[in-house]
């Protein structure tokens, strides 16, 4: 039965958690875009809040470092009227020795509805989900290098926003894959939404070797892969998370792999040009196209917010 198969879903199919855009029907995917649709207009009003969420207690556990990400959900969650309590790790008992599991039961114990977790161990949302009573909702805010399915959504949101379909579109992911969870959101969600032609771009050592199992064309140099796209999305170099000589040097990475105003051109005249943040300018793309016209960085942080509003309100919608 399909709520068997996917831990997201309940038995009738309904979204119940956000662990990964892998698995998610189109369906879904387009339920929530449609919805964000709709949450987007808030942020224009003069009272920015719907009470979709009233009563109901938001859990921000963030045992990574974050600024628009849990920014993001602390204002969406508000904007829901929800009750929004943001867990300081760094003084939290989780740096006394208690497990992941009991720090949640206690939480639970205090009548939370919704956990947004991110964490550095690929899988900790998964093993959350498994734990919690079924009233209780867990939003995946980014797990190691396994997924980090709302900047996927939002990323699917400003796509959709500025090209209306995704079925004639050509999009290039271009940096560091290899750390990226952001990139694996994209991919299983741009091809469940029908993308033809998903390109990953980057040197031998920061491309997964599996990634054409996923359905996408890899491309090992910058011009072969923004070739006439559509859709660059340019991913941060992880120096946190790389161990061994992966790079000769972020300066021999921009000449090669960074996003400059003269290599844009080589994209179609009307590109867009994502990047999920943090931008590291001069190093996987340049100021002159951050600032630029065909820029809509910050569009998709302000889009960010009706997406995750988004999924905390369908999913806090949908019992097990």
């Amino acid at each position: 039965m399909l709520y068997k198969r996917n831990p997201q879903l309940n038995k009738n199919g309904e979204l119940i958690h956000l662990l990964s855009t892998e698995g998610l029907p189109k369906a879904t995917l387009t339920h929530i875009l449609d919805t964000a649709a709709n949450f987007v207009s808030v942020s224009d009003r003069e009272v920015k809040k719907v009470p979709l969420l009233r009563g109901k207690s938001v859990f921000n556990l963030f045992f990574e470092n974050s600024t628009r990400t849990r920014t993001t959900f602390d204002i969406a969650a508000t904007r829901l009227s929800a009750d929004v309590i943001t867990l300081d790790i760094a003084r939290s008992s989780a740096t006394k020795g208690e497990s992941l599991l009991d720090t949640i039961a206690n939480l639970s114990a205090m009548a939370a509805d919704i956990f947004v977790v991110r964490h550095s161990e690929s899988g900790a949302p998964y093993l959350i989900a498994q734990h919690v009573a079924p009233h209780v909702h867990v939003i995946n805010a980014g797990d190691g290098r396994h997924a980090h399915p709302t900047q996927g959504l939002l990323d699917m949101y400003t796509i959709r926003h500025y090209k209306k379909d995704f079925t004639n579109l050509t999009v290039a992911i271009v940096g560091d894959v290899l750390h990226s969870r952001v990139a694996r959101s994209d991919i299983h969600a741009l091809t469940t939404l029908g993308c033809p032609e998903v390109r990953v771009v980057g040197p031998k050592t920061l491309v997964p070797g599996d990634l054409a199992q996923m359905g996408v064309r890899v491309c090992n140099t910058l011009e072969e892969g923004i070739k006439g796209a559509d859709v660059i999305i340019m991913l941060r170099l992880q120096n946190e998370r790389m161990t061994g000589a992966l790079l000769p040097s972020s300066q021999e990475f921009f000449k090669s792999f960074g996003l400059t105003p003269e290599k844009l051109k080589l994209a179609k005249p009307d590109a867009i040009v994502m990047h999920p943040g943090p931008i590291n300018r001069g190093v996987e793309i340049d100021s002159a196209v951050v600032d630029g016209t065909q820029s809509v960085i910050l569009p998709q942080v302000t889009f960010g917010i009706a997406v995750r509003m988004a999924v905390m309100s369908i999913v806090a919608g949908n019992e097990a």
